[in-house]
C-alpha cells in the first residue's frame, strides 16, 4: 500500500489547476478558473475550477471534487492510480507501507506478471514493425483489414513470428524470469522445453481500465483446421476472462462523454469503429456476457446499445446477456446489422457518416426488438404467443426500478395487444417468486449457520408483501423526505463554511410567574457555530436521514473533537469519493451563488446577507419541525381499529410544534 506520507504529499505539492489544465483549457474568471465541461459537449462554460480551495466543480452534470477525483472522474483511475500518475507528474517517490511477507510476495508476483506482458507487447508491436518476417507477414494482415497506421499503433497490435521459441529466448536473454513467462501465459513449458503460446498469430493485446496489459487474444493467419482460429491468454492472477472489456481503455473517455457504450463481439469490431470515428466501443471478446463486464461500462455510463450480427442463431445466443443488463439498472437498446453484415465489415463499406446514421436509426429498444425476434418463431401460435409475452415480462422483472418497469409494461401490452392488468398480474407473480426463492435460499443458509443474528421469519414476510406492492400503515411523502434533505443538507453548508466561526446567540428561557403563565425572557451569549450546532442536534437526538450527510457530519464532530477545528481541506481530500465530492459540490455551489452575487453589487444592488446566528437557529428549527410533523404522521398511521391514537403523545408534539413556528417568526 502507499504510505499515508507519500499521500499527503501529493496532496500538499499538487495544484487542481494545474492537473486539470492538461486535460481542459482553462480561463481565468475572477479568482476561479472557467473551461468548457470535458464530460458533455457544451458551447457556453460551465467547468469551474477554484485554485484558493483547490476543488473544481462541472456545472452541466453535478461531477466535483479535487485532483484525485478529476483523475478518476475524467481518467477512470482508482484511487492509488491516481495517486501514483500524480506522484509521477511532480516526482515525487512513492514510499509503501510495511507488509506481511505474503502480502510482498504477492504483490511481486503480480507485478512481475505485469512486467513480463508489458515487454511481451512491445516486442510483439516492435517484431510485427521492424522485421521483414513481421512485416511481410503481421503487418500485411493488419493493412488488407484496412487498418491505418495510427489505429495500430493506437491499439499496439503486434506478432509472434511463426517459431517454436522466439519470442521465449528473447524474454529470458533480456533478463524475465521464466516462471512469470510460464504464468502470464506467454510461454508453455513442458519438461525441459518452451514453446511460444502465440506461435505465427497476430496479437491484440488487452488492456486494463487504466491501460495495464493484462493478456493477449491472438489469430492465426495460416488454414491450419486442428488449431483455434483465435486464441486467448489464459486465466492468472492477473488476467480474468469475465471480468474484462476489449478496448474499454480506448474507450473510455467517449463512452463518459457520449453517455453511451456500444458492445460488440470480437476485437476487428472495436477497431474497425475507432477508425470510422467511433470510439464509445468495447467488446465481451467472444465470450458470454458477464455482470462483471457490465459493472466496468456502468461506472461511465448508464446507457448500452448491444450490436448484433445479421446471424439470427448468434443473436438468440446472446440475448440473455440483456438480462444481466438490465438487473444492473441500465438502459438497454439493440442495433441489428443486415444479414451477412458484421460490425466490422459493414463499418468498412460504409462511410463514416453512413455508420453513424445506421446506429441512430436502426437502434431499438430491447422490448421492440425482443417482441419482433421472438415472435418469428411463435408463427400465430397462442401458446407460443404466450410464452414470448412470458420471457419479456421476465426481462422487464430484472428492471430494479419500478417506474421503468411500469412503462415498459405498458409498451409491451401496446405491442403485444394484450391487457395491462394481466402483464401486471404477471408482472407480479414473477418478482414475487424471484423474492421468495431468494428468501428461502437465505433462511436455509442462516439456519445451516445457525447464526444468532438472522433476521426473524416476520422479516421475510414483510419483505415479500414489500415487494408485492403490500405495505401496510403508509410512507412519508416525496416531499416530506426532500425537505427534511434539504435542511440537513443547509447544516452541512453552514458547518463548512462557518463552522470555526464564533458569534452571538439568544437564548430564550421560559419561566412561570405566579399565576402560572409563561414568560420569556432572552440571555445572549457567544459560541462557535460548530458547538451550537452540535449542541442542538445532541439535545434532539436527532441523526441525519440523508447517510452521506451523516457520515460527513460525523467526520467534522471528529474532527473537532481532535484539533477543535475544522479542516476543511481533509474533507475535499476524503478518501470516500462521495464524501470528496458532496463537500465539493456544496463549496462550489457557494462559489457559484458570490459569482452571481458580484454582478448584482456591480449593478448598485445592494444585497442583504442573513444574520448568522439567524441562519443557524433558522435552519435547525425548521429541521425539528419537519421531524415533528413526520412523527405525528406515524403516530396517526400507526393507529387502526383496535389501537388507539395516543392523544395525550401527539398533542404533546403539536404543542411543541407550533412553539417552533413562534420561534422562527421571532428569530432576528
Amino acid at each position: 500500500m502507499i504510505s499515508r506520507s507519500t499521500i499527503d504529499r501529493v496532496f500538499e505539492t499538487a495544484r487542481v489547476e494545474e492537473v486539470i489544465g492538461e486535460f481542459v483549457q482553462l480561463k481565468k474568471a475572477g479568482s476561479n478558473f472557467k473551461g468548457l465541461s470535458p464530460f458533455v459537449d457544451e458551447k457556453s462554460p460551465s467547468f469551474m475550477v477554484s485554485p484558493v480551495k483547490q476543488i473544481w466543480k462541472d456545472f452541466s452534470t453535478g461531477k466535483g471534487g479535487n485532483a484525485i477525483s478529476f483523475l478518476m472522474e475524467h481518467e477512470h483511475y482508482t484511487y492509488p492510480e491516481a495517486i501514483k500518475w500524480l506522484a509521477k507528474k511532480y516526482n515525487i517517490e512513492i514510499e509503501e507501507t510495511e507488509q506481511s511477507s505474503e502480502e510482498k510476495a504477492q504483490m511481486n508476483e503480480r507485478e512481475s506478471m505485469f512486467l513480463v506482458s508489458t515487454y511481451a507487447k512491445d516486442y510483439f508491436h516492435d517484431i510485427m514493425l521492424n522485421s521483414n518476417k513481421g512485416k511481410a507477414i503481421g503487418l500485411s494482415y493488419f493493412k488488407e483489414r484496412g487498418f491505418r497506421d495510427d489505429i495500430i499503433k493506437t491499439f499496439e497490435l503486434g506478432y509472434c513470428l511463426d517459431e517454436w521459441d522466439a519470442f521465449t529466448k528473447a524474454a529470458l536473454a533480456k533478463g524475465y524470469d521464466l516462471k512469470y513467462l510460464a504464468s502470464t501465459g506467454l510461454t508453455i513449458v513442458k519438461e525441459n522445453r518452451q514453446f511460444d503460446r502465440f506461435k505465427g498469430r497476430v496479437l491484440f493485446p488487452i488492456h486494463s481500465m487504466s491501460g495495464r496489459i493484462l493478456g493477449f487474444g491472438g489469430r492465426i493467419l495460416t488454414a491450419d483446421k486442428k488449431a483455434a482460429k483465435y486464441l486467448n491468454s489464459p486465466e492468472s492472477d492477473i488476467y480474468h476472462k469475465s471480468k474484462i472489456l476489449y478496448g474499454l481503455f480506448q474507450a473510455k473517455k467517449e463512452i463518459a462523454k457520449q453517455d453511451n457504450c456500444y458492445l460488440v463481439e470480437g476485437y476487428t469490431d472495436v477497431i474497425s469503429f475507432h477508425q470510422s470515428g467511433i470510439e464509445n466501443v468495447v467488446a465481451s471478446s467472444g465470450t458470454a456476457l458477464t455482470s462483471d463486464q457490465i459493472r466496468l461500462v456502468n461506472r461511465l455510463t448508464k446507457n448500452i446499445t448491444v450490436l448484433f450480427d445479421g446471424d439470427a442463431a448468434g443473436i438468440r445466443a446472446s440475448i440473455r446477456g440483456i438480462d444481466l443488463i438490465l438487473e444492473q439498472g441500465m438502459n438497454v437498446k439493440v442495433v441489428q446489422f443486415p444479414d451477412g453484415e458484421d460490425p466490422d465489415s459493414f463499418a468498412k463499406s460504409h462511410s463514416n457518416e453512413e455508420l453513424k446514421k445506421y446506429l441512430e436509426d436502426s437502434a431499438q429498444d430491447f422490448i421492440n426488438f425482443k417482441v419482433s425476434l421472438l415472435l418469428k418463431d411463435s408463427n400465430n401460435d397462442p401458446i407460443k404467443k404466450a410464452g414470448v409475452i412470458r420471457d419479456i415480462v421476465m426481462s422487464i422483472s430484472k428492471i430494479p426500478d419500478g417506474i421503468q418497469r411500469e412503462v415498459y409494461v405498458q409498451e409491451c401490452a401496446r405491442i403485444m395487444d394484450i391487457s395491462e392488468r394481466v402483464l401486471f398480474s404477471e408482472l407480479a407473480q414473477i418478482i414475487a417468486k424471484g423474492v421468495q426463492e431468494k428468501n428461502k435460499a437465505t433462511r436455509q443458509q442462516n439456519n445451516t449457520q445457525q447464526d444468532p443474528n438472522a433476521p426473524p421469519p416476520e422479516y421475510f414476510l414483510a419483505q415479500e408483501q414489500a415487494q408485492m406492492g403490500v405495505v401496510k400503515g403508509g410512507v412519508i411523502s416525496l416531499e416530506k423526505i426532500d425537505e427534511i434533505s434539504k435542511f440537513e443538507k443547509e447544516i452541512i453548508k453552514i458547518l463548512l463554511l462557518h463552522g470555526n466561526k464564533e458569534t452571538e446567540f439568544t437564548e430564550e428561557i421560559e419561566n412561570e410567574d405566579e399565576e402560572g403563565k409563561v414568560l420569556l425572557t432572552s440571555r445572549k451569549y457567544n459560541n462557535n457555530v460548530s458547538a451550537e450546532i452540535y449542541v442542538h442536534l445532541q439535545d434532539d437526538e436527532m441523526e441525519f436521514t440523508n447517510t452521506i450527510f451523516q457520515e460527513i457530519y460525523t467526520e467534522i464532530i471528529h474532527q473537532l473533537n481532535q484539533s477543535e477545528k475544522l479542516e476543511i481541506n481533509a474533507l475535499v481530500n476524503h478518501q470516500n469519493k462521495e464524501i470528496a465530492s458532496t463537500v465539493t459540490s456544496i463549496l462550489m455551489d457557494e462559489d457559484e451563488e458570490k459569482y452571481q452575487l458580484s454582478d448584482w453589487e456591480g449593478q448598485n444592488i445592494e444585497v442583504k446577507m442573513a444574520l448568522l446566528s439567524k441562519q443557524v437557529n433558522d435552519v435547525v428549527f425548521n429541521l425539528r419541525r419537519v421531524l415533528i410533523g413526520k412523527k405525528i404522521e406515524e403516530l396517526i398511521k400507526e393507529a387502526t381499529g383496535e389501537i388507539a391514537i395516543d392523544l395525550e403523545t401527539v398533542k404533546g408534539y403539536t404543542s411543541l410544534r407550533i412553539r417552533l413556528f413562534e420561534k422562527l417568526n421571532r428569530v432576528v
